[in-house]
């Protein structure tokens, strides 16, 4: 199923392996500071995957939601398919390391049975044994006819024995894989973020454990059109014989834009992290109030229910390490009683400007924010800290 040409992936993969290698080297991560790039990630990734196929959230929203504080503009159906995609990412992080894994059909009804949230309106965990059309999503026309019902069961299974045997690279199944579950569109709905599912755990499965490699979906969220045009090169119904190393080429491309993107930033919202933990244990705060002072940085409403789980605390904790921040003006409330939040404080620009050695605009947060993270990035590449 599905043939592709090597030779025009290895120069992609040789330089994925490089970077594999070189992040690798750089060792383990602090961990406050790990565990807080990984939340973020997760929920781009999420809100991401999700918004391509029509869920109507944000990345705020999701953060929220995924800590247990759904904002209440979200339906609670949007945050189940919200949760479901964690909890089928889970399922990839849990199952990966696995001596006994194996590629099989279940397994791929499992991980979208937790991408629908258990939805049975929406046929999660069930293949389809109707016809299928792959619509464009502006013009409305039909652009990809996939295989008929009655064939899904057997090419799934002949997709997951290729996957089981082995391909040349775990980018080579990532992007193969990927490609394969779109076009048998095994299902009725969750085709998609079922298919970048199963490309994040081969990666995962092929020793790419870092997020900078399992979050491709927030690339390919921000570049939408490249992602629909990789598929072009499956013709206009399905194929099994279809050469897809065009789709492979793109998909390795977006992996290398994704993980050179992911790590300049990683490396100056470290140093922002570090400055906001600074600053909290001079005022006398708890180190866990880096978590709210953080996102409050970024511009995020900050609530008690939100915070409670990121720090791990009681409502009475959460109240007392709020309202620290606020007594130390590193945030600032809006709003009373249950509908109380938290935003920045007027001591936070300039505190931060002052650790981290950059002038920062009075009075205007938006504009304090991207100097920092400006300069930042920029003391980052002079300092040869990016790895090329």
């Amino acid at each position: 199923m599905f043939r592709y040409k090597i030779n025009p992936l290895k120069p992609l993969l040789a330089e994925l392996d490089a970077w594999r290698d070189k992040l690798d080297y750089r060792g383990p991560l602090p961990r406050t500071w790990a565990g807080r790039l990984r939340r973020d990630l997760e929920a781009e990734s999420v809100a991401a995957s999700t918004s391509m196929e029509g869920v109507p959230v944000t990345v705020d929203e999701v953060r929220r939601i995924l800590a247990g504080d759904r904002p209440s503009q979200v339906s609670a159906e949007d945050a189940d398919l919200v949760d479901g995609y964690r909890e089928a990412m889970g399922i990839v992080l849990r199952r990966a390391d696995d001596p006994g894994f194996q590629w099989n059909r279940e397994l791929l009804v499992a991980l979208h049975d937790r991408v629908l949230g258990s939805s049975y309106a929406m046929g999660a965990g069930r293949l389809r044994t109707t016809p299928a059309w792959v619509v464009d999503r502006d013009s409305g026309l039909e652009i990809f006819e996939p295989p008929a019902g009655e064939r899904v069961p057997s090419l799934v299974d002949e997709m997951c024995a290729t996957l089981q045997q082995g391909l040349e690279h775990p980018g080579v199944e990532a992007a193969w894989a990927h490609v394969s579950a779109a076009a048998i569109h095994p299902f009725r709905d969750g085709n998609g973020r079922s298919a970048r599912v199963l490309a994040s755990l081969a990666m995962y499965r092929g020793g790419f454990k870092l997020p900078e490699f399992t979050s491709l979906e927030e690339w390919w969220g921000r570049h939408l059109d490249d992602y629909y045009r990789a598929f072009a090169c499956l013709g206009r119904a399905f194929d099994e014989g279809t050469d897809v190393t065009p789709f492979l080429v793109a998909h390795l491309e977006a992996q290398l834009h994704q993980v050179r993107a992911l790590d300049l930033r990683g490396r100056t919202q470290r140093r922002v992290w570090e400055a906001i933990e600074r600053i909290v244990e001079d005022a006398g705060l708890k180190s866990r109030t880096a978590n709210a002072v953080w996102d409050a940085f970024f511009g995020r409403l900050v609530t008690s229910r939100y915070y409670r789980p990121l720090a791990d605390v009681s409502v009475p904790t959460a109240a007392n390490d709020l309202g620290g921040c606020v007594a130390a003006s590193l945030l600032s409330p809006v709003g009373q009683g249950r509908s109380r939040a938290y935003v920045h404080g007027s001591r936070l620009f300039p505190l931060l400007g002052e650790v981290l050695g950059v002038e920062v605009p009075e009075d205007d947060a938006d504009a304090a924010r991207a100097r920092i993270i400006t300069e930042l990035t920029q003391m980052v590449i002079k300092d040869g800290e990016v790895v090329s």
